[in-house]
């Protein structure tokens, strides 16, 4: 990484970071809007990677299918089972008439998509919503759970520099280590239990530890599917929409497979 392009990738990182935790704070449809512009992007790019492998999905079908989820999310307008059948009905139906390609590649990657981004975004508005009576905490643990995102990557990058000797998946991320995927798991169970001591007052210690290791874990996994995806399409990044950062699908990767285990966790057994 040139010096020119850490500069931009710290200016760019300054400037909205502080914009991403207002909305999470602020919440309603300013965060819905927020999520569903991350979303889409996300979406476009996942296509537009898949597409280098010769399957061209339904990014319209898709957009629609992953907004509506989103929407859904907040609004609780249609029960989910209903809007699964009318998403597959609608692909399979309209698939019929494309003629690109191999059709169970472009359904099998439009549903990917539509699961994989558009549900699990969903998924993080309603971790916002779930604490209805607690409105602003919810605020809370979506900021705390961007943060100790951040704070992990940054941890597991920084060891992994200076210390890493272990390669941790050799096949999908040549430059990550073992060294830099502990440091990371450590660093986002102790911020975790920190958000809980400042804000975070409807957690106890076992709730911060679990998000803390689902973030330190599950995150960093979702990090390494994304590579896999990449690697896969022959791509370094999802695209260069982000100065010095990359894609959308490579800023939240992590957040896109933590956030339905957290809402998983908080929801079922906590």
């Amino acid at each position: 990484m040139t010096l020119g392009n850490t500069v931009t990738r710290i200016l760019v990182a300054l400037v909205t970071m502080p914009l991403i935790l207002l909305v999470c704070y602020l919440g309603g449809w300013f965060f819905v809007s927020f999520i569903l512009l991350i979303g889409l992007l996300s979406l476009y790019e996942f296509y537009q990677l898949a597409a280098k492998k010769f399957a061209f999905s339904n990014y319209i079908i898709g957009s629609l299918a992953s907004a509506v989820l989103i929407i859904n999310s907040f609004s609780n307008l249609l029960d989910y089972q209903h809007l699964i059948i009318i998403i597959v009905v609608l692909l399979v139906l309209i698939e019929l008439f494309r003629n690109k390609e191999s059709a169970i590649l472009n359904l099998g990657v439009s549903l990917l998509g539509i699961f994989y981004i558009g549900l699990f975004f969903s998924s993080v508005v309603m971790l916002r919503e779930f604490f209805k009576e607690e409105y602003y905490f919810g605020g809370y643990l979506i900021i705390s759970i961007f943060i100790t995102i951040w704070i992990c990557d940054s941890a597991a990058f920084f060891f992994g520099s200076a210390f890493g000797k272990h390669k941790l998946f050799l096949r999908v991320s040549p430059k990550k280590s073992w060294e830099g995927a502990i440091a990371g798991f450590i660093f986002a169970i102790i911020t975790m239990v920190g958000f809980k001591y400042l804000f975070l007052n409807l957690f106890s210690i076992i709730d911060a530890v679990v998000v803390g290791t689902i973030i330190g874990s599950i995150g960093q996994i979702g990090d390494l599917v994304e590579s896999l995806i990449k690697r896969d399409s022959g791509v370094k990044d999802s695209s260069n929409i982000i100065p010095g950062h990359g894609g959308v699908f490579d800023r939240f990767d992590s957040l896109l497979l933590s956030s339905p285990v957290i809402y998983l966790y908080i929801s079922f057994l906590k």
